[in-house]
């Protein structure tokens, strides 16, 4: 019993050890400062238009990658950065056929946007169709009927047997404007 009890403790030892150098999950706006400097080196203009998970979201809202898509008016172009672990993994220039709108200073992070799309779709979809969020994506100018220029949360769930669900959340207040299948 006492070997038993030894090689247990082992076991979860080197589970725990395991587990300690796992990446660690953070939310949207806890990588922005670090893709932000990034993107101001590459242009002092650089203004985020986009924003989205590079790695599941967990249920607390946060991932182990972000991506953040920046566009700098001056170069006339779009530079995208790859954040984890509080480092910068990937740059790399993006092309658009036009210039697109930086997103609002202000906006809630991703947790709170999960939050909001859970209660308001997310876990019946979740429930029903054996669902599971698919994606968080940050964008202006989409999206909102309302506030056509309003930045917004989509939270984009996904099942084998239904269409994917998207809970659109206003980015400034957390408010659940719409719902899409498709």
């Amino acid at each position: 019993m006492r070997r038993f009890v030894m090689i247990a403790a082992l076991f979860a030892a080197v589970a725990v050890s395991a587990r300690a150098g796992d990446p660690s999950p953070f939310s949207a706006r806890a990588g922005l400062e670090i893709a932000r400097d990034a993107a101001e080196s590459w242009a002092a203009d650089a203004q985020l238009v986009y924003l989205e998970n590079d790695e599941m979201v967990g249920p607390d809202g946060r991932a182990i990658r972000w991506g953040y898509l920046f566009y700098s008016p001056v170069k006339a172009k779009a530079r995208g950065y790859t954040v984890r672990e509080g480092k910068v993994l990937e740059a790399s220039d993006l092309s658009f056929d036009f210039e697109p709108v930086p997103l609002m200073e202000e906006w809630i992070d991703s947790h709170a946007a999960r939050v909001a799309a859970e209660q308001k779709a997310g876990q019946k979809y979740c429930r029903e169709f054996n669902g599971h969020l698919a994606a968080m994506l940050l964008i202006r100018g989409a999206f909102h009927e309302k506030k056509p220029d309003a930045t917004t949360w989509a939270v984009v769930y996904a099942s084998d047997s239904q269409p994917m669900l998207f809970v659109i959340v206003d980015a400034s207040n957390g408010d659940v404007v719409r719902t899409l299948r498709g």
